[in-house]
């Protein structure tokens, strides 16, 4: 298909892309195509790469209130409930939820997520579901799957051999927990164990990480060591990160330039992360969500994560990451041009590069896993949460809708109301 007269992320206009057996072939001006080749006029409407959800937990979602609500809307109760929960799951209602999200994402145009699959119940169910749902889904979305220890991996007596389980029925991303560990020791040796089998396997580390109010929760600065003991330079993601929210300022002015050395990214879940956090507090309340502008000023790959919708933790969502942009921009006040850029990208490109995605984006050379925004700019995209005009999963549309417009009557004014703005 050849797209016509869009504009890109980047800010270029009037651009034509050309896509050729799944792939983008050709980025250019007044492009030409074989005869026969399917024409989209864009109209000048922002045409991005697919969104990325770099921290999700799918064999929750969709769960919410069973079997009861979450009344304190805390983290422990959380996973106090989502314990509760675990012996009444079945691998048919966790497919049929997954499958349900599936759909709802797709309509969004999020055609990549990273989720944690708990491996705590020995029947690993969770994990038979979400290995099913990833072969289903493969030929619309990309499903990369992490075993999470929820339960710690040695507070928990199976929980290292059935993370071994998982991994070898085919589950893709090391994970681990260690700040839910009994002692600050146990979690250091949790990280120690975790990411010496990922480098014994060839495989990428995801964990939560220091997810508290606590300033001694420190287990990112072992993350990292470990990272750069074992040259796992770029396979290793810290997820939350909450703590560094509280960390004195010289111990973080230490921490960030050892993150960086060993090239770990960092997910933030700017949704979850400001519902969780400060809930000890009195006044003032603490944001909760990690240093995303610092770390990214110091050439951290900074993502996004959407991590939960409707479960124990969290009664929203929609699996629409321009929310989750807009939220992360708000926490971190982010608000300029290139700072809400900067949120954008958390969403697309900086996911995709911490799950591994290699040929993800707008360039020659890339899938066509392409979104068509009602928008004209990545500004205007994320304070409107755009609609989603064109879907295409490898050049096929896979979703779409009719463009939002709002009619009016008022005396003396137009019809309808357009919200861009035309510059």
């Amino acid at each position: 298909m050849l797209i016509r007269h869009a504009t890109l992320p980047d800010g270029r206009s009037d651009i034509d892309v050309l896509v050729r057996d799944g792939r983008i072939s050709a980025i250019d001006r007044g492009l030409t195509a074989p005869d026969g080749t399917p024409e989209i006029d864009a109209a000048g409407q922002l045409l991005a790469p697919s969104f990325v959800d770099a921290h999700f937990h799918m064999d929750s979602t969709l769960s919410y209130g069973l079997p009861r609500v979450n009344a304190s809307g805390t983290l422990l109760e959380g996973i106090a409930l989502w314990g509760e929960l675990k012996p009444h799951l079945t691998q048919e209602a966790l497919v049929e939820r997954a499958l349900q999200y599936c759909d709802w994402a797709v309509a969004k145009g999020l055609l990549a997520i990273r989720t944690h699959v708990d491996v705590c119940d020995d029947r690993l169910l969770a994990v038979e579901a979400l290995l099913q749902v990833k072969r289903q889904v493969a030929p619309y979305l990309d499903l990369q799957l992490v075993a999470f220890p929820q339960d710690g991996l040695l507070r928990s007596p199976t929980a290292l051999t059935n993370l071994k389980r998982a991994l070898d029925k085919g589950v893709d991303v090391v994970g681990g927990i260690p700040h839910f560990e009994r002692t600050m020791a146990d979690g250091a040796e949790s990280v120690r164990i975790l990411c010496e089998l990922a480098a014994e396997r060839g495989l990428r580390v995801d964990m939560h990480c220091d997810e508290s109010d606590d300033p001694m929760s420190r287990h990112i600065e072992t993350l990292a060591f470990h990272a750069q003991r074992l040259g796992l330079h770029g396979r290793v993601t810290g997820s939350h990160l909450t703590s560094m929210h509280s960390m004195d300022n010289y111990y973080v002015s230490k921490l960030i330039p050892l993150m960086t050395e060993a090239q770990v990214h960092v997910v933030a879940n700017p949704l979850i992360n400001i519902t969780l956090q400060g809930r000890h507090d009195t006044y003032p309340k603490r944001r909760g969500m990690t240093r995303v502008p610092e770390l990214m000023a110091a050439g951290v790959n900074v993502a996004f994560g959407h991590d939960c919708v409707m479960d124990p933790w969290y009664p929203l969502g929609s699996g629409d990451m321009l929310e989750v942009a807009q939220m992360g921009l708000h926490v971190a006040q982010m608000t300029s041009p290139a700072q809400i850029a900067a949120c954008f990208d958390a969403v697309t490109v900086n996911g995709a590069q911490a799950l591994g995605l290699d040929r993800h984006g707008i360039a020659v050379g890339c899938d066509a896993d392409l979104v068509l925004l009602q928008a004209r700019s990545v500004v205007e995209a994320v304070r409107l949460r755009a609609n989603r005009l064109r879907v295409w999963r490898r050049g096929r549309q896979v979703a779409g809708s009719v463009p939002a417009v709002s009619q009016l009557s008022l005396p003396g004014r137009p019809a309808s109301v357009d919200w861009t703005l035309s510059r």
